[in-house]
């Protein structure tokens, strides 16, 4: 029988019958965790399977289809393997907040061009927008006009009273979407505010350290009454990188990419090569700085900023 995953604990999936709509609790055959697979989940949300039912609600996943996408990190504690976070995405959503958590450039950037290395689109909504003052919301509106600038769309929203949540419905209509971000930064509140009859947990956040408590465990996809599907996610700390080839990394920030044919060189990094047109670019002004400082830290492979964000 053909199947969605629409949660994974790691240990079972609850995976719906796509001929009859029953959901079954399934596990896997031990040979998916012999193909030297180093996710820590062989089997992600979102995933597309074959399963066999063994008695009434219970059953066992056989064979996984092709994935068209996923977006993937390194494990938090695993650093030598991988977490899928879900796959088979139409839409990203990136939840960012300024503060109460802070979201990096750093992370918002990493996970964009992991993203981006998927054809996964991407919209960055800025929450809680009804809690900021007149600083802070100009450095929002600063923030958002980089990554439009940079090509993306960017939504000022607030979860909590329900600002512009009319927009980001719009943009999921007919598609599979999941939602990242910080711990605390809404996405549950965002998720109920899109759909409140699933009364998803929500939590306070934490005062001493700024950050979110985890109120979503483990990634789960909920259908929704006007014909998309939303995938909520446990609250992602560090966004470590992985299988991101360096020639390949200009062509994931989109505005390097509109540019780089204009370098001198065909195999041009933009460090310390001459008549590098991103570098000039930059010097211009018309790339952000914060952009181009993400770019080197992700070309030399430094996860030193992605694990110290991980351990705040």
């Amino acid at each position: 029988m053909e199947g969605l995953v629409y949660k994974s604990t790691g240990s079972w999936y609850m995976v719906k019958n796509l001929a009859t709509g029953h959901f079954h609790d399934c596990r896997i055959k031990g040979k998916f965790r012999l193909k030297g697979i180093k996710n820590t989940n062989p089997i992600a949300v979102g995933d597309r399977v074959v399963f066999e039912l063994e008695e009434e609600n219970r059953g066992v996943i056989t064979e996984i289809h092709p994935r068209d996408n996923y977006i993937i990190r390194k494990s938090v504690n695993l650093s030598k393997q991988t977490h899928i976070i879900a796959s088979n995405i139409d839409l990203a959503f990136l939840v960012v907040t300024l503060n109460n958590p802070p979201t990096s450039t750093t992370f918002i950037d990493r996970f964009l061009v992991t993203a981006e290395a998927y054809s996964i689109k991407t919209v960055l909504l800025f929450n809680k927008v009804d809690t900021y003052n007149d600083d802070e919301l100009t450095e929002v509106k600063y923030l958002a006009s980089v990554y439009r600038k940079a090509g993306y769309e960017c939504i000022g929203i607030s979860a909590a009273t329900g600002k512009n949540i009319d927009k980001v419905k719009a943009a999921m209509e007919g598609k599979t979407c999941v939602v990242s971000g910080h711990s605390g930064a809404g996405k549950s509140t965002l998720i109920n505010a899109i759909d409140p009859h699933l009364h998803l947990r929500t939590a306070e956040i934490s005062q001493l350290h700024q950050q979110g408590q985890h109120t979503t465990t483990f990634a789960e996809m909920f259908d929704l009454p006007f014909g998309a599907r939303i995938i909520d996610t446990p609250g992602i700390k560090g966004f470590g990188m992985v299988e991101i080839d360096n020639n390949s990394l200009t062509d994931y920030f989109p505005e390097f990419f509109a540019l780089k044919h204009h370098c001198k060189f065909n195999n041009c990094l933009h460090t310390d090569e001459p008549q590098c047109a991103i570098k000039e670019a930059l010097e211009r002004d018309e790339i952000a700085w914060s952009r181009y400082k993400s770019y080197l830290q992700i070309l030399s492979g430094d996860d030193k900023v992605y694990r110290e964000e991980n351990n705040q």
